[in-house]
């Protein structure tokens, strides 16, 4: 018996003795590929095509400069290593008339006005405006970080075309025909829920829209519209087209989602397809119930705080004013719930996390190829995933994706390449056509 215990004794001495050295070894592994991902990391240039913002963080006395409740701000990008962030200029949809257009193209002048103050008033040293894939790689050069900018919504446009050149000059380097409703331009995905259209894809007004983004170098972004109006796009386009802020229908059923069929296309057309970390539209079942749980929990500190929580129609309906103000109030109480949330819900109703996310990358890559896919986050705009909740956590990205195998080239392409050579074609186009040659 004693010495069955002594041979017991010594298995175990063993076996622990490799356990500590199995871990030391999984340790060193992890620390090699860490740094193996920070270093190709810092030599890339990131770029997220949807960064949403609020004209209230635009001020003098609170703006980008400052460590803000956002999930975007510049001391963010910084830590996170996220050089090139996309401003969104976003209008959502209102009636098609003039008074509506008229609205909608005052809130319009006024992001491109807040995204102005932004690098030419508050932080010239920090950051700059791009226009072309040469800025880009430019202002990067010199350390400072990048902004460019996107039009989610071409409602403000009203009928007037001509705003697409002026939209252009302000700095615009892509442009949706539609948002969450119909525009007087296409269809929207939401009509996907009750089959009901307006165009039947896009209006005569909205061929003449991707016409004039040819001629004055906007990308065509397709993230929004319905997917038979995507098709004419597509078909229409003479440069290639974008999706800003999309992923994969076959891995999340969302009408905001591309199907394999429209990857094809996509891909035929020489485009891209900025996967998007929205957690209902990266794991729909995993985002459904941790969103639900997460309201519950929100709900019980909001009585706690006097405080009702709005459905997301009553909170776009609000004047902009009162909007603000109670966005700054939700934001406090996340604040406060975020550790409960963690806690409670970490077992019963996971998070959709990076690793989902990136799911989406291979399933883009693996059915379009490497070179017509990148990144966006949708941040302070639903976006945002565990692991990657705010421009200060970006590495995480890059980390996963040097964990599942992929080169430095293919993180490059995925990150900026892909998308500025989009951007130099449409560019080209333009020169083109403004020149009479196509």
């Amino acid at each position: 018996m004693k010495q069955i215990l002594t041979q017991f004794l010594i298995l175990t001495f063993f076996l622990s003795i490799s356990a500590v050295n199995l871990s030391a070894q999984t340790s060193s592994a992890d620390d090699k590929l860490a740094a193996k991902a920070m270093k190709i990391h810092k030599d890339v240039i990131t770029l997220d095509t949807h960064l949403d913002i609020n004209v209230a963080n635009f001020t003098e006395s609170r703006n980008y400069t400052q460590e803000l409740s956002t999930q975007v701000d510049l001391p963010k990008m910084r830590k996170g290593g996220l050089d090139v962030a996309w401003f969104i200029v976003y209008t959502g949809q209102g009636p098609l008339t003039d008074e509506g257009y008229a609205r909608a193209y005052q809130n319009a002048i006024d992001k491109f006005d807040a995204i102005d103050r932004l690098v030419t008033k508050f932080a010239p040293n920090e950051i700059e405006l791009a226009r072309t894939s040469a800025d880009v790689r430019r202002i990067a050069k010199k350390g400072k970080l990048v902004a460019m900018i996107g039009v989610e919504n071409a409602y403000p446009i009203g009928t007037d075309i001509s705003r697409i050149k002026y939209f252009a000059e302000r700095g615009a380097r892509y442009m949706s025909l539609a948002h969450n409703g119909h525009s007087q331009l296409a269809d929207s995905n939401t009509g996907e829920a009750n089959n009901t259209w307006m165009h039947n894809g896009l209006s005569d007004l909205g061929r003449q829209a991707i016409a004039e983004m040819n001629k004055w170098g906007i990308m065509v972004d397709i993230s929004h519209p319905s997917k038979e109006a995507n098709i004419q796009a597509i078909k229409l386009s003479k440069a290639p087209v974008i999706a800003s802020h999309s992923s994969v229908r076959a891995l999340a059923d969302h009408s905001r989602n591309l199907d394999d069929e429209m990857l094809a296309l996509i891909k035929a057309n020489g485009g891209v397809v900025q996967a998007v970390a929205l957690r209902t539209y990266v794991n729909r079942e995993k985002g459904a119930l941790r969103t639900a749980k997460t309201n519950e929990i929100l709900r019980e500190f909001a009585e706690k705080e006097n405080f009702k929580i709005l459905e997301r129609a009553a909170v776009v309906a609000l004047p902009e004013a009162e909007r603000t103000e109670y966005l700054a109030k939700l934001g406090a109480i996340r604040a406060l719930a975020a550790p409960v949330i963690r806690e409670r819900l970490k077992d019963s109703a996971p998070d959709v996390n990076v690793k989902d996310f990136v799911d989406h990358i291979d399933y883009l890559v693996k059915k379009m190829g490497v070179d017509h896919v990148g990144i966006a986050s949708d941040f302070d705009g639903g976006g945002g995933v565990e692991g990657w909740d705010n421009a200060s956590e970006t590495f995480n990205v890059t980390l996963e994706l040097v964990r599942r195998g992929y080169s430095k080239k293919d993180i490059e392409k995925i990150w900026s390449g892909n998308l500025l050579r989009v951007l130099d074609e449409v560019q080209r186009v333009a020169s083109r056509i403004q020149a009479g040659k196509m």
